[in-house]
């Protein structure tokens, strides 16, 4: 059921999502197309803000900056799950793979290779402060409209 702190919990871990999005393109190496990579991570912030932020709001404001972490791991990880995974299906369909074992394989170190990229401190730093900032945005909004 839709409430006040669902919505304000998508609305905000989307829009964090897409600006750390816009953080990621700089890092990535010359060349790369990035198409809809800040779109994509907006929508994936706003299921995991929706899902996991909004729905447990209302506990407690401990919890709920656990929760606001939490959507943020939640979106960085199939964010990288979803990349890494579309690298291996366009090599795949290149012939790069001489089987499904090894592009399963190529999409862990692509994954990989990706967290590494944004282990950065600006961008972990910007998840970690966003993430603590919307799960207390988010318990706010449960006490003002529960």
């Amino acid at each position: 059921m839709p409430t006040m702190p669902k919505a304000i919990a998508a609305l905000y871990f989307a829009a964090l999502a897409y600006f750390i999005g816009d953080l990621v393109k700089p890092l990535l190496p010359e060349g790369t197309r990035v198409g809809m990579l800040s779109v994509t991570l907006a929508a994936l912030g706003a299921l995991s803000g929706w899902r996991l932020s909004g729905r447990n709001a209302g506990i407690s404001l401990r919890a709920g900056l656990g929760y606001g972490l939490t959507s943020v791991a939640v979106t960085a990880f199939w964010g990288i799950f979803l990349f890494s995974g579309y690298k291996m299906l366009q090599l795949s369909i290149d012939k790069r793979f001489s089987g499904p074992i090894e592009a399963l394989q190529a999409m862990i170190k692509f994954g990989l290779e990706y967290a590494v990229l944004i282990a950065t401190p600006s961008i972990l730093g910007a998840m970690l402060i966003g993430g603590l900032f919307g799960g207390w945005l988010t318990e706010w909004a449960a006490k003002r409209w529960p």
